[in-house]
């Protein structure tokens, strides 16, 4: 999980949601990844917040990505840190395996051993909840499409959207095929013709979509901070759920302080540790 001021609300309620509803919270150990600039408050916060927490925290460098980020269609996508997530495998010691990867605006109401437990198969180095109704197409742009040495990434592959704010991810198979070095790659284009439009998403899209090992919707039950441009309230999709996901314009806990939230952002608040003190009031 990436650590930020600006999400810093979010962080700590997915934090004990993820404690909350684990079996054996002792035997998690979570990595956190931040600015480099913000690392020492963001340390000393969730220490003071979770005295018992194992963690580890390591420091980004925003100069090691922040040339290579395009503009996207909503400013904090634009942010470094969104990048974090393409070098985990260089950031997190050699010993470290296997992760989960966890966005900032989510909680999870169920154990997170059941998540980290997904089988990979023999090659897959990420497993995740595919969307294949989704317009995929949508996800590029034009300029990608007619250019037939472009388009040609997904012949012969089954590829379908997937969200990347909750992976299951085998970094011992990511550093042998240095998937961080494909990522980069794409973005680099990307800085000289246009080929995507939002954020770090469609360089994961290219280069894993139709190669991930499944996981059930139920893990991921996204989109609830509504689209990219209005955050409207959505409800949720049809299924079982143990995990629930704001991506999107909107965040709970915004709404909530707003006094408009949507009728999800009721299942937020009581993992909401940095509430106001007007809020407490009330």
């Amino acid at each position: 999980m990436t650590l930020d001021a600006a999400y810093l609300r979010g962080s700590m309620a997915a934090i004990l949601s993820v404690l909350q509803h684990s079996s054996c919270p002792d035997n998690i150990l979570f990595h956190f990844v931040a600015s480099s600039c913000d690392a020492d408050n963001l340390n000393i916060t969730i220490s003071t917040s979770f005295p018992y927490l194992t963690f580890r925290l390591y420091r980004f460098d925003d100069g090691a990505v922040s040339g290579l980020i395009s503009t996207s269609i909503r400013a904090a996508l634009d942010c470094p840190l969104n990048y974090a997530r393409n070098y985990l495998a260089e950031l997190l010691p050699t010993c470290v395996r296997r992760v989960v990867y966890l966005d900032s605006d989510l909680v999870l109401v169920d154990d997170i051993a059941k998540l980290a437990a997904t089988p990979l198969g023999d090659h897959s180095v990420l497993a995740a909840p595919e969307y294949c109704n989704a317009n995929f197409s949508s996800y590029f742009t034009p300029t990608f499409w007619s250019n037939p040495s472009l388009s040609l990434t997904f012949a012969g592959r089954n590829a379908c959207y997937f969200n990347t704010g909750v992976m299951v991810i085998d970094l011992e198979r990511w550093r042998d095929g240095d998937y961080t070095t494909k990522i980069v790659e794409w973005m680099e284009l990307q800085k000289r013709m246009r080929i995507y439009e939002l954020g770090s998403l469609p360089p994961f899209l290219l280069v894993f979509a139709g190669n991930i090992a499944p996981v059930d919707h139920r893990w991921n039950q996204h989109g609830l901070g509504g689209d990219n441009f209005r955050g409207l309230c959505r409800d949720l999709h049809a299924g079982p759920v143990s995990l629930l996901h704001w991506s999107g314009k909107g965040k709970p806990w915004v709404r909530l302080d707003a006094n408009r939230p949507c009728p999800l952002d009721v299942l937020w608040s009581p993992y909401d540790l940095l509430r106001t003190p007007y809020l407490l009031d009330s």
